[in-house]
């Protein structure tokens, strides 16, 4: 009886080894937090777009909502279709929370698409320090 309930326990902890994350038992699932919103700016990240939106469809849609300064649809190199998102532009935030306001959650091309705030690749430069700013220690 012994030997089998010893057996038993070993083919559990086998499989847990094989179907586990980690090397000891079953992984926790991991949390992991939403990033954060992005600060109001000119330009907005739109996802959900369908294969076949361009940029030129994205800028007629966008610029019902105020003056559309650019607006790009990433494709994919190999097949030239969309990625499924694009950036869009504007002159100013106001404009681009009429933007966010008008097309969030609403249908283009027979797909539902979401806009809001871009997160912008390179913050806002603060003044920085530079070595010749910094007076030499003696």
């Amino acid at each position: 009886m012994a030997a089998a309930a010893t057996a038993t326990a070993t083919a559990r902890q086998g499989f847990r080894r094989m179907f586990s994350t980690s090397g000891s038992g079953f992984a926790r699932p991991r949390t992991t937090l939403p990033p954060p919103k992005a600060d109001p700016n000119p330009s907005l990240f739109v996802s959900g777009l369908s294969k076949r939106t361009t940029s030129e469809g994205l800028k007629e849609a966008f610029k019902k909502f105020g003056r559309v300064m650019h607006a790009r649809v990433v494709t994919d190199r190999n097949s030239g279709y969309s990625r499924g998102f694009g950036f869009v532009r504007y002159e100013t935030v106001e404009e681009a929370a009429r933007g966010i306001e008008g097309l969030d959650g609403k249908f283009l091309g027979g797909w539902v698409i979401f806009a809001e705030y871009a997160r912008l690749k390179y913050p806002p430069q603060q003044e920085q320090e530079t070595a010749a700013d910094i007076p030499p220690q003696i």
